[in-house]
């Protein structure tokens, strides 16, 4: 229930489109104590236009650490308290899991009030496969952390999102091609909710191309098509599973062997050692 005593709430905001803010997170918001911004101007604009005038506090990664001890306390006390970012679900590559952490942990009542979200918006609209997916939230520029989150989604199964500022997707993409994935589905979405919404697809390469002739505007994310698994030859992996049961091997081992080493799907393996 909107207005309950001592709860910290989880607020959705639009990613552009203002007609995205929910009726619940609108009662929420005017029914707060008090609203936790990124970044206090521009939730300001945003709850002028919806004439709202509960009280705005500032809470963002650089004073996240001094500030939730004191936000866990007034919660104790009774208050009432809706964390908001700049734009889109807070959390996702945005401040206040600190905050989610300590309310938790304190006893108090963490309420999600859902809403827009970018990551979500770009896997439904990306037509990719959406039924398991990877979030990496904002590509590392440089060193050991960008190599290994391309060598990550390079060997990912299944479908990755990932945030990116505009002028590096291109860059981007064709580092990811350079990793082993140049042939791989991928969207390029931009400006989602927006006037000048967009998606771009094509294979990692194709889309390097095309963002370095014409690089995205706005907010971008990137989605891209997981690894297709190799073609399994079944007749080779029942002459191994035979091999090693005459080796001595007890079914168990066999299953995981023919996992591990073979990539066999677990029902595979399992059917083919007790063969």
């Amino acid at each position: 229930m909107v207005g309950a005593a001592g709860t910290l709430y989880i607020v959705s905001t639009p990613i552009g489109n203002l007609g995205d803010l929910s009726a619940r997170a609108l009662d929420t918001l005017r029914a707060a104590d008090a609203i936790l911004a990124e970044d206090t101007r521009h939730t300001r604009a945003l709850l002028a236009h919806f004439d709202l005038h509960t009280p705005l506090e500032s809470y963002h990664e650089h004073n996240e650490a001094a500030t939730t001890p004191g936000l866990v306390g007034r919660l104790q006390l009774g208050a009432t308290l809706a964390l908001v970012s700049d734009a889109g679900t807070p959390l996702l590559s945005d401040p206040g899991a600190r905050l989610v952490r300590a309310a938790a942990a304190a006893g108090i009542a963490v309420v999600p009030v859902p809403g827009a979200s970018a990551l979500l918006a770009a896997l439904v609209g990306a037509a990719l496969p959406a039924d398991r997916f990877t979030f990496f939230g904002f590509v590392p520029r440089k060193g050991p952390e960008r190599r290994t989150l391309l060598a990550d989604v390079t060997a990912l199964r299944h479908t990755a999102v990932l945030y990116e500022a505009p002028g590096r997707v291109a860059e981007m993409l064709g580092d990811l091609a350079a990793a082993g994935a140049a042939e791989r589905k991928a969207v390029v979405a931009r400006e989602l909710t927006k006037q000048f919404e967009e998606f771009r697809r094509g294979t990692v390469r194709d889309l390097a191309v095309r963002c370095t002739e014409t690089p995205p505007r706005g907010e971008v994310v990137i989605v891209v098509a997981g690894a297709e698994a190799p073609t399994l030859d079944e007749a080779a992996l029942k002459a191994r599973a035979a091999a090693l049961r005459a080796d001595g091997l007890s079914a168990r081992d066999v299953v995981r062997v023919l996992m591990e080493d073979e990539g066999a799907p677990r029902n595979l393996a399992y059917r083919l050692a007790h063969g």
